[in-house]
């Protein structure tokens, strides 16, 4: 009898949380979704590996693992980017920088 794998979905909606949060929360938010994301990814893996036929919903957890991915490279580069300006210019260069951003589209 066919099951799904216990966390596919889990990683998958973890991996798209990691790159919005990589995008809107200097990366923090992407990097921390993205570790655990990968670490589930790494026991339904496990989990498949073992016993292939049993499984059916390993598509979502590639899948799942590919966002996690991007949400990681993102997020990391995003809080490299976060400490670079914060340790050249201060908080008031990030926090104008922010306001330019926000008044992009006006």
């Amino acid at each position: 009898m066919n099951q799904k794998l216990p966390n596919a979905t889990t990683v998958l909606i973890l991996g798209i949380v990691a790159i919005l949060g990589s995008c809107c929360c200097n990366g923090i938010i992407g990097v921390i979704c993205g570790l655990i994301g990968m670490n589930l990814y790494n026991k339904d893996n496990t989990l498949y590996l073992a016993n292939p036929g049993q499984y059916t919903d390993y598509n979502n957890l590639k899948t799942g693992r590919i966002l996690c991915i991007i949400g990681l490279v993102i997020g990391v580069l995003s809080l490299i980017w976060f400490i670079y300006v914060i340790s050249t210019g201060g908080w008031d260069a990030y926090m104008e920088q922010m306001e330019q951003i926000k008044n992009m589209g006006k």
